[in-house]
């Protein structure tokens, strides 16, 4: 029954994660890490190490050890404070000679693991890696995670890995072997350089390898990464709901919202001066007294529905209403409710409000260019 409800949940995560869902992955230390790419830039370190480090590393250890050697052979052992002082000398030299040798070497591996972990893209330090827990030391799911096919998939990358290595090495082995034997006359100080050309090549085809292996085991393993944050449509639904809250929740607010704003709007129009229209599909409704507002405030605006409750809350009131297409569309894209109208427009609002308040003292006379009264008060 759990294998079938696990292949089953595995099944239903048909969509892509969500950015909140890759970054909670990482904050919890959850990201792509292939130990190829490590592997990879040790073999390239060695490889450094042999072709350019080994040729000016090597005669400064000889020469470490040989002044190491030649002043063990006057040191005087035995003789009290000289002897002690002698035998410091000595372990100071060789000390100080190792470490200026061996710096450069460690220098450079260290860098090669710098260089392998920063190459994978995602770095992170996550705490809850560190937190103790009782599944990392439990015998089934050390069992589970031992069969499981990322476990195969590395068995598989390791064997592959030493008989391709084991391969090469016996390959280059044999060919070395017969060049010295079919050589005449092999000098002794001739070998060392002959050797360190052979573990060069050795080394150059190792890394080539290394390469293809580790470039090929990064995809895959974020491949696999992002299979394994794959969502359900439940998830994303839930994930949706904690970020902007329960639909239900939502749609009761944006109601509330509109309701207020109806409110707001049969308590403002009925006191407008005009209402500009478009002319069914924008209504703007501006106020102007004179002496009280130093030019027409945008009291309430509205577009398709909205704009015919204005209209109808207008004729209801008795407030005239003015077709004017060109500026009613412009208004309403820049006007703000309860704040005067921008200043590029107060010479057109002007010439309507004079027009509407002309009518309301019995002078009859046209309607400025381009505006049409639609309901005659």
């Amino acid at each position: 029954m759990a294998g079938g409800a696990s292949e089953e949940d595995k099944h239903s995560k048909t969509e892509a994660p969500t950015q909140r869902r890759l970054d909670k992955a990482r904050e919890q230390g959850d990201v792509p890490a292939s130990r190829e790419a490590g592997t990879m830039m040790t073999v390239l370190g060695l490889l450094g190490l042999t072709v350019f480090l080994m040729p000016q590393v090597m005669p400064m250890l000889a020469g470490v050890l040989s002044r190491v050697l030649s002043a063990a052979g006057t040191a005087r052992v035995g003789e009290g404070q000289a002897g002690l002082r002698d035998l410091g000398l000595v372990v100071s030299e060789l000390s100080h000679g190792v470490i200026l040798v061996l710096a450069p070497v460690m220098g450079l591996m260290v860098l090669a693991a710098m260089v392998g972990v920063l190459i994978q893209g995602q770095t992170v330090v996550a705490v809850e890696r560190l937190r103790p827990k009782l599944s990392k030391i439990s015998p089934a799911a050390g069992l589970k995670k031992m069969i499981s096919p990322d476990a195969l998939v590395e068995f598989g990358k390791s064997v592959a890995k030493v008989l391709v290595v084991g391969a090469l090495a016996v390959w280059l082995a044999w060919q070395a072997t017969t060049g010295v034997w079919q050589t005449e006359a092999v000098l002794p100080e001739a070998l060392s350089p002959f050797v360190g050309r052979v573990v060069a090549r050795l080394l150059t085809w190792v890394s080539v390898f290394m390469v293809a292996v580790a470039l090929a085991d990064i995809l895959f393993k974020r491949f696999r990464w992002y299979a394994k944050q794959r969502m359900s449509v439940k998830e994303v639904r839930d994930e949706m709901k904690e970020q902007e809250g329960d639909p239900l929740i939502k749609g009761k607010r944006m109601e509330i919202r509109r309701a207020r704003a109806r409110q707001r709007m049969a308590a403002a129009v009925p006191g407008a001066t005009v209402v500009l229209t478009n002319p069914t599909h924008y209504a703007v409704a501006l106020r102007y007294e004179a002496g009280a507002d130093a030019a027409p405030v945008c009291v309430a605006k509205g577009v398709d529905l909205m704009a015919a409750r204005i209209r109808a809350l207008a004729k209801e009131n008795e407030v005239p209403v003015v077709e004017n297409r060109p500026l009613a569309r412009a208004l309403y894209d820049v006007a703000e409710i309860d704040r005067a109208i921008p200043v590029e427009h107060w010479q057109a609002v002007a010439e309507i409000i004079g027009f509407v308040l002309d009518l309301r003292r019995n002078v009859k006379r046209k309607a400025p260019a381009g505006s049409s009264l639609r309901d005659e008060v």
